[in-house]
C-alpha cells in the first residue's frame, strides 16, 4: 500500500513538473536562424520534414528533424539521404552553424556564393550540384571536412581554397573539376580525394605526401621538361609522352612525331602549296563580291524611317542626375558617346553594364520589315517602358565598344547623349559574372530578404551594384511578370532612390542592376565599428533624414500608382560621396508581398524592430513606411540600432525604450548620440524628436503624411 502511495505522488510530481515547465518555457532559437532554416526550407521545395515550416517555428524547442542546437543557435543540419529536391538558395546564413550534412539527395542548382563561416564540416556529396565552386571558400578557416563529391561541379579549384588552413578532409572525386593543383599543396590535408576530374598539369610534389591520396581519372600531365642547358640557347626538345598515355595528341601543330621520308615530306609540302593558292582565289572572288554588293548598297536610296531610327531614338534632355550618376557610355563600332558627372567610389547598390551592352529598339515601320519575331524594349516616349525581352540563349558577351546587335538584320546606332528615363539595360550572366569576380565574397556588398548584392566593376572602373534575387523572391512569378516589375522600376525617377539601370534573366537567374553609392548604408554608418563608422554631424543626419523623407514622399504621392516599400531601414538608405542619400529596394513590395517571402519579410521586419503593430494582423500601408521610416529617425538620433540583442533586456527594441522618453527633455538628453559630443540646437533636438513621436504613433491614422514630415524637416534646415 505504502509503495502504491509512493508511486502515486511521483506521478503527480512529474506531471506537476511537466505542466509547469511547459506553461513557462518558450521558444527561444536566434530569429536570424529561424529565417535562415526557413529560407533552406522554401528552396527545397518544402519537403514533408517534421517540424519543419517555411515561416517561424521554434527550431530547437520543437525539435525538428535533423536539426541540432545548443541553446538558441542551430548547430547543425543533418539531412543524409531524405530524398531532398530543390536547391540550396542564397540565405544559409546561419550564425553559429558547425555541421551541414546534405548529401546523398537530389539538389540541384549551385553552392551558394556565401557559407556560414562558423561551418568545420559540410557535406553536399552526391547531387545534383553544377557550376563552379564559390570563393567564398576564403572565409571558411574553421572548415576540416568538405566533402562535394558525385556532383556535376566544373570549373577550377577558386584561390581562395588556398586559404581553408584547417582543411584535413577534401572529397572531390566524380565531378567536371579542372585546372591544377597547386592551391591545395600547402593545406594540412590527410585525406584528399579527386579521382574522375579533369585537372591537368603535374601533380604537386608535396600532395603525394598526403597519407590518403586518391588521383586517378584525371588528364595529369608527368612529363618533366628538362631545363635547357646555359650555353646553349637552341630549345631542347621534349621527349614524346609513353605510347601507351590515352592522352597523347595523335596529330596536330605540336603533336611529336618521327620524321618524315623525303618522298613524303615533297609530296606534302606540293599539297600544301595547291591549298593555299585554292584559298587565296576563293578569298579573292569573296572580297570582289563584297565589294560589289557594298558598292549597289551606296547607290540604293535611304528610307526616311531609317534615318530616323539610327539618329533620333534615344535623344532627349538628360534627367535631374541621381546620387549616384556616373560616367555612362554607349558604344557602337567604335563611336563612343559619355556623359561624365562625379564618380563613385564604391560600395553599395546597383552597379551595372554589361558589355553586351543590348539597347532597345524603336517600334517604326522599320523595325516591322526587318523584325525576326524577337521584341525588344520599346521606348516610345517620355518615361513609359514597354515589355522587356532578354538577350538570346545564343548571345555571347561582346567586348566593351564592339557593334551591338539585338536583330541580325538591323544595328541601332545609339546618339552621344541617351534618355536616362528609357535606357535600361540588359546582361548576361556570364558578364555579370565577369564583373562581379564570380559574385566572389569579396564583393557581396549586402544581404537581404530578396537576396545577396554585389559590386560589379565594368573594364572602364565603373561601379555598379546587382541584386542576386534568391530562388524564393521570385517563385511563383513567371517571366513575363519579372519583366513588367523591371518594366516598373525602371519609371521610378528621383533624385534620392537609387536607379536601376540594367536586369538579368537567363538560365533561371533573376538579377537586377542599380547606380552604385560609395559610402555604403545609413547602418553600417551609424553601427560600425569607431574606425570604419562615418561621422555624421547633427545638421548631416537631419539631411540625410529630409533626403529619406522626399523619396518616400516620391513613392507615397507623386509617383502613379502611388508605392508602398515594406522594407524601410537603415539598411536600405544608401549614402554617396557626399552623404546625399539614395533609398534601395523602391519598387520590389510585389515580391516582398507574395508568399512565403512576403511572410518572411515581415517576420524579419519584425525582428529587426521596423514593423508597425498593424503588422502583426498583415497589414501593410504607407502609413506603415511611416512608422520604419520613425524608427530609422531614432537611430539617426540616438546611434543605436533598432534591435539590438547586447543590450539589456528593456532596451533591446529601441522604440520601446525610446519613446517613453521623447517628451522629457532631461530624458532626450541623455538619449542622444555620445558620438555627437552635445553639438546640436537643443530646439533642434526637441523639433526632431516630436516627428519621430508621430510616426511611432500606434494607431496608424494618426500617423502624419510624408508630405507633412518633409514639410517639418525643412523648417528645421
Amino acid at each position: 500500500m505504502g509503495s502504491a502511495n509512493l508511486e502515486l505522488h511521483v506521478r503527480i510530481f512529474v506531471t506537476s513538473f511537466v505542466i509547469l515547465t511547459g506553461t513557462f518555457c518558450v521558444g527561444d532559437t536566434d530569429m536570424v536562424d529561424v529565417a535562415a532554416i526557413n529560407s533552406l526550407y522554401v528552396s527545397l521545395g518544402s519537403p514533408p520534414l517534421q517540424g519543419w515550416k517555411a515561416v517561424g517555428g521554434d527550431p530547437c524547442l520543437e525539435l525538428w528533424q535533423g536539426v541540432a542546437c545548443v541553446f538558441s543557435n542551430i548547430t547543425a543540419i543533418r539531412l543524409g539521404g531524405m530524398n531532398l529536391s530543390g536547391q540550396l538558395g542564397s540565405n544559409l546564413n546561419f550564425p553559429s552553424i558547425i555541421e551541414i550534412d546534405l548529401s546523398n539527395n537530389h539538389i540541384e542548382g549551385s553552392i551558394p556564393f556565401t557559407l556560414p563561416p562558423t561551418l568545420r564540416s559540410l557535406s553536399l556529396s552526391g547531387n545534383k550540384l553544377t557550376g563552379s565552386i564559390p570563393d567564398a571558400l576564403s572565409l571558411l578557416t574553421q572548415l576540416s571536412n568538405l566533402d562535394l563529391s558525385n556532383n556535376n561541379l566544373s570549373g577550377q579549384l577558386p584561390s581562395s581554397t588556398g586559404s581553408l588552413s584547417s582543411l584535413t578532409t577534401l572529397h572531390l572525386q566524380d565531378n567536371q573539376l579542372s585546372g591544377t593543383l597547386y592551391v591545395l599543396q600547402d593545406l594540412p590535408l590527410q585525406d584528399l580525394n579527386i579521382e574522375n576530374n579533369l585537372f591537368s598539369g603535374p601533380i604537386p610534389p608535396k600532395l603525394l605526401t598526403i597519407p590518403n591520396f586518391r588521383k586517378d581519372g584525371n588528364p595529369f600531365n608527368t612529363t618533366i621538361i628538362p631545363s635547357p642547358p646555359a650555353a646553349a640557347p637552341a630549345p631542347v626538345a621534349m621527349p614524346p609522352p609513353p605510347k601507351e598515355s590515352p592522352w597523347k595528341v595523335a596529330n596536330g601543330p605540336f603533336a611529336l612525331t618521327a620524321p618524315m621520308p623525303a618522298s613524303t615530306r615533297k609530296s606534302f609540302i606540293a599539297k600544301r602549296v595547291i591549298l593555299i593558292a585554292g584559298a587565296g582565289f576563293l578569298i579573292f572572288i569573296a572580297l570582289g563580291l563584297c565589294l560589289l554588293m557594298l558598292w549597289c548598297f551606296k547607290r540604293r536610296p535611304k528610307k526616311r524611317n531609317t534615318k530616323k531610327l539610327a539618329a533620333g531614338v534615344f535623344a532627349g534632355p538628360l534627367n535631374k542626375p541621381t546620387c549616384s550618376d556616373s560616367v555612362y557610355e554607349a558604344t557602337n563600332q567604335g563611336e563612343k558617346g559619355k556623359y561624365e558627372v562625379p564618380n563613385r567610389k564604391t560600395n553599395l547598390i546597383p552597379k551595372v553594364q554589361d558589355a553586351q551592352d543590348i539597347h532597345m529598339k524603336a517600334v517604326s515601320a522599320t523595325t516591322s520589315e526587318y523584325n525576326d519575331g524577337r521584341e525588344s524594349i520599346n521606348t516610345g516616349g517620355g518615361s513609359k517602358l514597354p515589355s522587356l525581352q532578354p538577350p538570346p540563349q545564343h548571345s555571347l558577351p561582346t567586348i566593351p565598344g564592339e557593334k551591338v546587335i539585338v536583330n541580325p538584320a538591323i544595328t541601332i546606332k545609339v546618339t552621344e547623349r541617351q534618355d536616362m528615363t528609357n535606357s535600361i539595360k540588359v546582361y548576361t550572366i556570364a558578364s555579370l559574372q565577369q564583373y562581379t569576380n564570380s559574385f566572389s565574397q569579396e564583393n557581396c556588398i549586402g544581404e537581404g530578404t530578396l537576396g545577396p548584392v554585389y559590386r560589379a566593376e565594368l573594364p572602364d572602373g565603373k561601379l555598379l551594384a546587382v541584386r542576386k534575387l534568391d530562388a524564393t523572391a521570385s517563385m511563383g512569378q513567371n517571366h513575363e511578370q519579372f519583366l513588367q516589375l523591371v518594366s516598373s522600376i525602371s519609371k521610378i525617377q528621383h533624385t534620392n532612390i537609387a536607379r536601376l539601370v540594367g536586369y538579368c534573366a537567363e538560365y533561371s537567374q533573376r538579377l537586377l542592376v542599380y547606380e552604385y553609392c560609395s559610402n555604403g548604408t545609413l547602418h553600417d554608418a551609424l553601427h560600425a565599428d569607431y574606425d570604419h563608422c562615418i561621422k555624421l554631424p547633427w545638421n548631416a543626419r537631419v539631411q540625410v533624414a529630409l533626403g529619406a523623407a522626399r523619396a518616400l514622399e516620391y513613392m507615397h504621392e507623386d509617383f502613379q500608382p502611388p508605392i508602398v516599400h515594406r522594407n524601410f531601414r537603415s539598411a536600405n538608405v544608401l549614402l554617396n560621396d557626399n552623404l546625399e542619400v539614395c533609398i534601395s529596394d523602391c519598387g520590389l513590395g510585389p515580391l516582398l508581398s507574395s508568399g512565403s517571402t512576403g511572410q518572411l519579410s515581415g517576420r524579419l521586419l519584425t525582428a529587426y524592430g521596423y514593423s508597425a503593430p498593424e503588422f502583426e494582423s498583415g497589414s501593410y500601408t504607407q502609413q506603415s513606411d511611416v512608422f520604419s521610416f520613425g524608427v530609422v529617425m531614432l537611430e539617426l538620433l540616438t546611434g543605436r540600432k533598432s534591435f539590438d540583442k547586447s543590450r539589456p533586456r528593456g532596451e533591446q527594441i529601441l522604440v520601446r525604450w525610446a519613446v517613453p522618453q521623447l517628451h522629457d527633455i532631461d530624458a532626450l538628453s541623455k538619449m542622444v548620440d555620445p558620438c555627437l559630443n552635445g553639438a546640436y540646437p537643443m530646439k533642434s533636438l526637441s523639433r526632431f524628436a516630436d516627428i519621430v513621436s508621430s510616426c511611432v504613433q500606434r494607431e496608424p491614422e494618426f500617423r502624419p503624411a510624408m508630405s507633412e514630415i518633409v514639410q517639418d524637416l525643412m523648417r528645421m534646415m
